[in-house]
């Protein structure tokens, strides 16, 4: 019995490794955080689908992406079908309106004619009636006399009457003419935007450049055959001679970033196309890139040298990896596995003696593995990196002596580090 559980205490011992530790040293330091970015003009033309009023457009023909143009190249070409119906309904619009500006004239005229025949009986009947007012009528007959002579007070009451129907007629035609004429004008004036329009169904290059295209709110970009919109983005044509590197790193790795940095970037394969710039540009808070991942980026921008432009023929849209240079110089510094956070502060586990004891420290730029140590700890000091631990160890198989070997069966293989056991 005791022999057994001899065995048993034996087989469950565990070889103990020893704690992990680092000396702190004077030491040339260099921390870096690497990304990939894509190439932008600091310079870009935005390019608008020709026309106004939101027309409908179908493009017929169009540059791809990524050429090169001259100023006044014709960049995509343009069909309007709609357009033109448009305006060959404005254009019918234009022709009834004449049509009922004549046929309101015509009216206006015969009404005014009318009251004109009227006003002149009127007067012939008042001259009539004036010059028979004061006569002797003891000469004439009386029934002849009543024929033929009116009463003076009714045709002076029925010519005033005739002459305010005439100008009511005048002011009335007036005012119908004026409506007809309004919409004559409003027909012109679409008449001449839609033909516009249609004149305008060219994009040419307005500068020198290179075609970046957009992509509307589905993400997709402008391509033969699909309808946009006058006054629409189509895309911009930026300025390959002045460009800048887009670059986004993630925030728990861009925490030492800022301006001034020192960023090391070549064309993605081509490692030899080295260039060297600085970050002009570093966004005040990360923001995250895509609701599917709640990871936040800082944004930064590096211009890049013009002879490196020209020297390796860089184009907007082209990927580059890049390295930025946090800290470069001799410094103390600790593996980051060291330190330990709490309340605000920072603190690392020192050798005293036997033993490790917390201490504070204040750190300066921190890179993915190791930070910058601007005091508490000098060189020479031992830093805790892991605590001791046990380490698994199988036992070494005994080999079987004489006829023994001959005769145990193969043992079966043991089951993979990633495969479960079975029962």
């Amino acid at each position: 019995m005791v022999l057994c559980l001899f065995v048993w205490l034996a087989a469950c011992s565990r070889d103990t490794a020893p704690a992990a530790t680092e000396t702190v040293a004077q030491a040339p330091l260099q921390l870096s955080v690497r990304g990939e970015g894509e190439l932008k003009s600091a310079k870009s033309t935005p390019l608008n689908v020709p026309g106004r009023n939101w027309a409908s457009r179908q493009v017929d023909w169009m540059l791809p992406e990524g050429s090169a143009v001259k100023k006044g190249d014709l960049i995509a070409r343009f069909s309007a079908e709609q357009g033109k119906q448009e305006l060959a309904q404005t254009l019918i619009d234009v022709q009834r309106n004449l049509l009922a500006r004549a046929a309101k004239q015509g009216e206006l005229e015969t009404a005014q004619s009318k009251v004109a025949v009227d006003l002149a009986q009127v007067a012939v009947q008042l001259g009539i009636a004036e010059r028979y007012a004061n006569a002797d009528l003891s000469t004439m007959a009386r029934n002849e006399v009543l024929d033929a002579v009116q009463d003076r007070r009714f045709l002076t009451e029925k010519r005033g009457t005739l002459e305010w129907q005439r100008d009511q007629a005048d002011v009335r035609g007036g005012a119908e003419l004026a409506v007809l004429d309004a919409q004559r004008a409003t027909f012109d004036i679409a008449a001449k935007t839609r033909q516009s329009d249609l004149d305008a169904l060219e994009l040419r290059a307005p500068n020198d450049g290179v075609l970046m295209l957009s992509t509307n709110w589905s993400g997709d970009k402008p391509n033969v055959g699909a309808t946009l919109r006058a006054g629409f983005d189509y895309g911009s044509l930026p300025d390959a001679s002045a460009m800048e590197l887009d670059l986004s790193l993630p925030q728990i790795e861009a925490q030492g970033v800022h301006v001034g940095n020192a960023v090391e970037m070549f064309p993605v394969g081509r490692p030899e196309q080295k260039i060297v710039s600085k970050l002009s540009w570093v966004a005040s808070a990360a923001k995250v890139r895509s609701q599917e991942s709640p990871v936040k980026y800082l944004s930064m921008k590096a211009s890049i040298p013009a002879e490196a432009i020209a020297r390796y023929r860089l184009v907007p849209g082209q990927r580059l990896q890049a390295r930025v240079i946090l800290f470069d110089a001799r410094a103390l510094s600790v593996a980051n596995v060291a330190i330990d956070s709490d309340d605000g502060r920072d603190y690392v586990r020192v050798r005293e003696g036997s033993d490790f004891l917390r201490r504070p420290v204040k750190l300066g730029v921190r890179g993915p593995a190791r930070s910058q140590v601007l005091s508490g700890l000098k060189p020479g000091d031992e830093v805790l990196l892991a605590e001791a631990g046990a380490i698994e160890t199988a036992p070494a198989p005994k080999e079987p002596a004489g006829d023994e070997a001959a005769t145990k069966p193969p043992a079966a293989p043991a089951p993979r580090a990633n495969q479960a056991a079975r029962p």
